[in-house]
């Protein structure tokens, strides 16, 4: 089980980092530069060229049955869902095969609407202190679904 970080925008590196590794999980941060390395043995750092998606397109390649993703990209959260991988946006929602389709509807739909109304722009909340306390929450149980067993001693079951 690997947990990958879409990490260009990513406003809570921190938090996912301390519960991968109360839990043992390997991490990997995958960005487009600037992402300071963590000198934690866990933790890897990925960069990838600065073309248009091509830290989504690493992600997806490398992301399957097993793994987590965190990301706020909705076509990626499609993309590695497909693969059997879970998803945890910043927020703490947690996107899966049976919410997937009506998001990245909604999402799609929401794109029409601004590209045909200039004035229909922004949108969306901004990030709180209670969405980095719900991340923690769902991030920890996401992992904890996808294989992960133990306590918070970072050690995981044999096999």
């Amino acid at each position: 089980m690997t947990l990958y970080i879409d990490a260009d925008a990513c406003p809570v590196k921190a938090e996912a980092e301390r519960v991968a590794t109360r839990l043992g999980v390997r991490m990997v941060l995958v960005s487009n530069g600037g992402i300071r390395p963590s000198p934690n043995p866990l933790v890897e750092s990925v960069y990838v060229g600065s073309a248009l998606d091509e830290a989504d397109r690493w992600i997806a390649d490398h992301a399957g049955p097993g793994d987590v993703v965190v990301t706020a990209d909705i076509p990626l959260a499609a993309r590695v869902i497909a693969t059997g991988a879970a998803v945890v946006k910043h927020d703490g929602d947690e996107l899966t095969a049976a919410n997937i389709g009506q998001i990245l509807a909604t999402r799609d739909l929401m794109a029409d609407l601004r590209s045909a109304d200039p004035f229909r722009q922004g949108g969306g909340r901004s990030f709180s202190p209670r969405d980095r306390s719900r991340f923690l929450d769902v991030l920890d149980r996401v992992l904890r679904r996808s294989g992960v067993a133990g306590g918070t001693d970072g050690t995981r079951p044999p096999g």
